[in-house]
């Protein structure tokens, strides 16, 4: 990739010159050897990063909003622990262009909480390089939701922001600099889905069958969503005889078909053969050149990520 390749060896090219500057002296941190009266480079010794990620952050003296966040949030020690962290670091020009007012409110305690979903949204477990970061497409956050990574025209983009600088070494952890805020979902199952606008059949089902606060619930979930075309694939009255009081025990065996618990990504998913759904029966799961396929239903959609849990969206209504 153009830009962190261009910006790793500009890196290594400054190492090398400050190690070659450091032997011409007495001492310094290479090792050289005389050859026709001139020095040769022949080892340099690499002198770990000093300041962890907290201290890092308030030595650049660009991440003055996000040090204050973390410290309303009550992460310093966190992110100044063992680790190690990855984190994807807003400036403060990052913070800026969130909506006025934003900032001030979450800060304010009453908020901790939602601070807390922000921030450990930034931040993924262990120590991920740059050379790393363009091989992935997405990585788990310590927030517990998917951070997606795509790399276009030489650039890397992490969930819409562009990383701006990479690889600055902390002594637990690295810290890759991006130009927005990172903000992870903050709508449920339900709540999502009936925003989504597709899913109004679906919706209607799930009041009937009473699984609603189920599905607004902690969780996690993952669940496979059929569409309003989906359903409209069913024979003609089906539907309406589901929604029905006296069906109302057949219409929770077939909605709970459609979910899984625990959160499945979708790279996780093509490595099943099957899943184990919260209606007690497992769903079979086909991957070939032609897609993903649940129990005969595709899926469209994948990773359409919630506060408590994931949606998948599939093309037909699976029936237990």
């Amino acid at each position: 990739m153009k830009k962190l390749a261009t910006v790793l060896a500009t890196g290594l090219l400054a190492l090398a010159a400050t190690a070659e500057a450091g032997s011409k002296c007495n001492g310094g941190a290479v090792n050289n050897r005389s050859a026709r009266g001139r020095h040769v480079l022949t080892a340099v010794v690499a002198h770990p990063a000093e300041k962890d990620i907290v201290d890092t952050a308030v030595g650049a003296g660009s991440f003055k909003t996000l040090v204050a966040a973390v410290k309303a949030a009550g992460l310093v020690e966190t992110l100044k622990g063992a680790g190690p962290f990855t984190v994807f670091a807003p400036t403060d020009e990052a913070f800026a262009k969130l909506p006025k007012g934003t900032v001030e409110t979450l800060l304010k305690p009453e908020n901790k909480a939602k601070l807390q979903a922000i921030l450990t949204y930034h931040v993924v477990a262990g120590k991920v390089m740059a050379a790393d970061v363009v091989k992935i497409t997405g990585a788990v956050s310590v927030q517990g939701q998917q951070i997606d990574v795509a790399v276009k025209d030489g650039k890397v983009k992490v969930d819409g922001a562009n990383v701006v600088k990479t690889d600055i070494a902390c002594s637990n952890g690295v810290i890759h600099v991006i130009d927005s805020v990172l903000l992870p979902a903050d709508k449920d199952i339900v709540d999502t889905a009936v925003g989504a606008g597709s899913f109004k059949t679906l919706a209607a089902a799930l009041t009937a069958a009473g699984l609603v606060e189920t599905l607004k619930g902690e969780g996690p979930f993952t669940v496979f969503a059929p569409t309003d075309e989906a359903f409209g694939k069913l024979p003609e009255g089906t539907v309406a005889n589901l929604l029905l009081p006296e069906n109302k025990d057949k219409l929770i065996a077939v909605l709970t078909y459609h979910v899984v618990p625990g959160k499945v990504l979708a790279r996780d998913v093509v490595k099943l053969k099957s899943a184990k759904t919260v209606n007690g029966k497992e769903a079979k799961i086909k991957v070939s050149d032609k897609g993903v396929m649940v129990d005969g239903a595709k899926v469209v959609t994948t990773d359409i990520e919630t506060s408590n849990g994931v949606i998948h969206v599939i093309d037909s209504v699976i029936l237990p």
